[in-house]
């Protein structure tokens, strides 16, 4: 499906007047809205906003949220933008989220930079949660800050949404949004993730007496993210949870997504394959109670098809409709 895009550049010095332009302009057909960095609001990395045809004005909706996932590492700041374009506004889950729920669609514009290979900014990994410099510190918080700052924008645009979000991930992004949402339970309504290499973060401290910080697990969460992880919250988030049978997409195995020990827990006590992790993830999240559904495709690989699609959007559309009653 092809779309006709709008871009318009936000300098954040818009007013009412411009914001009445955008909305009698914008909503005839599918719009991209790319809103510039703003150090002083706290986040340091552009964001795009997607607003799909026959969104309804003055009516309380859902802001999606999908963390981008360019899916190779570049110091290019136009080829991270590129991509978060073309999953904002073309073939995408979460664009076929918003444009079928007619919803608003954030995707950050996060960097992967080559100088820094092993940070692997587009799954929220550890060396993520250590950095130092503004433009990669705490991307969890720099992207709290563009959901706020879009949902202000949005308001502009007679478009009200809902103090929780969606959130949606594949591969990469799946990984970035299941550690998210430990960290912000508070902030997520649902979330749809798969072709996570199998392997979720888990809400324990330890496994067979191995103890798991983060990524894996939430033994050092307080000390690293200097603040505790609420499990009771956690566990009200819907989520649906899925992979292919077939998908061996396996990003344990390498530098960037893991370190060596990292690894080595994993492999040991969870799992030495994507498969062999998954149902071991399951046995964990479904024994600790949380509101999660797990589906597994066959003849389904690292990719998702037009039935997953529909079984996401769904999902949400299922989410939708508890709100409203």
């Amino acid at each position: 499906m092809r779309y006709i895009i709008t871009i318009i550049l936000f300098s954040f010095a818009y007013n009412v007047l411009s914001a009445q332009k955008a909305q009698t302009e914008n909503f005839k057909k599918d719009s991209l809205i790319i809103i510039e960095k703003n150090p002083a609001k706290g986040f340091f990395n552009d964001y795009i906003l997607f607003i799909p045809k026959g969104v309804k004005l003055n009516r309380r909706t859902f802001l999606l949220v999908e963390p981008n996932n360019t899916g190779k590492v570049s110091d290019s700041f136009e080829v991270h933008k590129n991509a978060a374009i073309y999953l904002a506004s073309k073939s995408s889950v979460g664009n076929n989220i918003s444009t079928e729920l007619k919803i608003p669609f954030l995707v950050p514009i996060f960097p992967r930079p080559a100088s820094k290979e092993l940070t692997y900014t587009h799954a929220l990994d550890r060396d993520v949660m250590l950095e130092k410099s503004n433009e990669l510190k705490r991307l969890d918080l720099q992207l709290l800050e563009m959901i706020s700052d879009a949902k202000n924008v949005l308001k502009n645009l007679n478009i009200e949404v809902e103090d929780k979000i969606f959130m949606n991930g594949f591969s990469a992004s799946a990984t970035f949004t299941n550690r998210f949402s430990f960290m912000h339970p508070d902030k997520i309504q649902a979330l749809a993730i798969g072709g996570f290499n199998g392997e979720l973060m888990l809400p324990q401290k330890e496994i067979n007496g191995v103890k798991l910080n983060y990524p894996i697990g939430t033994n050092d969460f307080e000390k690293l993210l200097k603040q505790k992880f609420n499990f009771e919250t956690y566990k009200t988030i819907a989520q649906f949870i899925y992979m292919g049978e077939l998908d061996d997409n396996d990003a344990v195995q390498y530098d960037d997504a893991y370190n060596k020990k990292e690894r080595k827990i994993i492999n040991s006590n969870i799992g030495e394959t994507v498969q062999k992790r998954y149902l071991q993830c399951q046995k964990v999240y479904l024994t600790a109670n949380i509101n999660s559904t797990f589906k597994t495709y066959v003849q389904v690989g690292h990719w998702t098809t037009a039935n997953m699609n529909l079984e996401v959007i769904q999902f949400f559309l299922a989410q939708i409709e508890q709100t409203e009653k």
